[in-house]
């Protein structure tokens, strides 16, 4: 029986009990008007169940290079990339204090990183280890204590084998302990994908030279055969004098641009095997899930952002449309089915199911995006022309996903969906 759940929780053998909604995510210290959501330290907070004890709850900020020097310094040392500094002055006046503070050595963000590690917690079972992850950066290991604190451990770069950046967004296969991952940025190979094996070993990089321009891709799919990336409309300016002159802003929108989907094989040792293929208008940010169809064909479930050109300004215009993608890797035919046009993101299935055909997720409803009033249940397993939400829970008026308060709302939301059926 296939059983989703919002949060999955994660049973660490390094102590003797459960850790249960884990979850991290951006949190300001002190308010700034240049701090925009993807900017903010990184709090990590946990449910931990103890045998014949009470459940603790534990928040702590994560520990990364950032936080500490910051606190260090007492006033904000790096950039941020999705907002920019808010004007040619700022950006000036900002871009010459950082290089004065890099060239005195005040910090050295190339040796140890500039990443938030606030987009995703993920356990991964090959190496028995927590972390926290943001894109930006090494994975951040946490730990959890036998009282129930959360302790940073450090940066993670399995045995010297991991550099630079990791995803967010890391599958794990339920069946084979593996891990599928990978990293992007501003200067070539603007994308490389690896995995790290069942026995923790990172394998190395397949360096993708065939992403011709550098690109914003925060998530992809796997299935049992490939890798799934999208090469969206959202890009990475390398441009200083358009940043400059501009919006200020490290990542921009190209309504010009031609989506495309690549398909590479899961265990690919170089790019030879990429295949790319066009999809007009399909902008996806996050990926439900993706699986093998036949000897020639991959599905795809994942919300496709509308309108791009508002993603990193005006949130509350973002409209998330979820679709079926079916991609025939022999024709190059692309097939796109609409799931549900409510706005919806966030989608997480059965950990079990991922790169497997699976029938259920369940979303978060943008009221409007990022905020989140509601989860729904999609079963996409039905035909193609009808509305597959079969559940939906409600949190209440006033109330969010996002925040801490409305966590208990969350959980019984889901649990009542559960009790009904849904």
């Amino acid at each position: 029986m296939e059983l989703s759940l919002y949060y999955s929780s994660a049973a660490l053998h390094s102590v003797k009990h459960e850790i249960d909604e884990p979850r991290n995510g951006p949190n300001t210290r002190t308010y700034r008007a240049d701090l925009s959501t993807s900017s903010t330290e990184t709090a990590c907070s946990t449910v931990s169940a103890f045998p014949k004890a009470a459940p603790t709850f534990s928040r702590r900020y994560v520990h990364t290079y950032k936080y500490t020097l910051e606190c260090q310094v007492g006033s904000r040392v790096f950039p941020n990339i999705f907002s920019g500094f808010n004007g040619l002055p700022v950006v000036l006046a900002r871009g010459a204090l950082s290089a004065a503070k890099f060239l005195s050595g005040q910090f050295d963000p190339i040796s140890n990183g500039v990443g938030l590690a606030n987009t995703s917690l993920a356990f991964l079972p090959n190496v028995n280890m927590l972390f926290a992850l943001g894109e930006a950066d090494l994975p951040y290991a946490v730990r959890v204590t036998s009282d129930g604190d959360i302790r940073t451990i450090g940066r993670h770069d399995f045995d010297g084998k991991l550099s630079v950046s990791m995803t967010a967004h890391p599958k794990i296969d339920a069946q084979t302990n593996e891990v599928f991952a990978f990293r992007y940025g501003p200067v070539p190979p603007f994308l490389a994908y690896y995995h790290i094996d069942a026995n923790s070993s990172k394998q190395p990089d397949v360096p993708i030279f065939s992403l011709t321009t550098p690109t914003f891709i925060h998530d992809f799919a796997i299935t049992k055969k490939y890798a799934v990336f999208a090469d969206i409309q959202i890009g990475i300016n390398t441009n200083p004098m358009e940043m400059v002159l501009g919006s200020g802003s490290f990542v921009g929108s190209d309504p010009k641009k031609v989506s495309r989907i690549g398909v590479i094989p899961r265990y690919a040792t170089d790019e030879k095997e990429m295949r790319w293929v066009e999809v007009p208008g399909f902008n996806m940010v996050h990926a439900i899930n993706a699986w093998d169809e036949g000897e020639d064909e991959i599905v795809m479930i994942a919300p496709n952002i509308i309108s791009v050109e508002h993603t990193l300004e005006r949130m509350e215009l973002v409209h998330d449309s979820v679709e079926k993608v079916r991609v025939n890797l022999k024709t190059g035919m692309v097939q796109r089915y609409p799931i549900s046009a409510r706005n919806l993101d966030f989608g997480v299935i059965n950990p079990r199911f991922v790169g497997r055909k699976n029938r259920f997720g369940y979303l978060g409803v943008g009221d409007p995006m990022p905020k989140i009033s509601g989860v729904v249940k999609l079963d996409w397993s039905e035909g193609e022309q009808k509305d597959h939400i079969v559940g939906c829970g409600m949190y209440g008026e006033g109330c969010y996903g996002e925040s801490l308060t409305s966590w208990g709302r969350v959980r019984a939301t889901l649990m009542r969906m559960r009790t009904m059926g849904m």
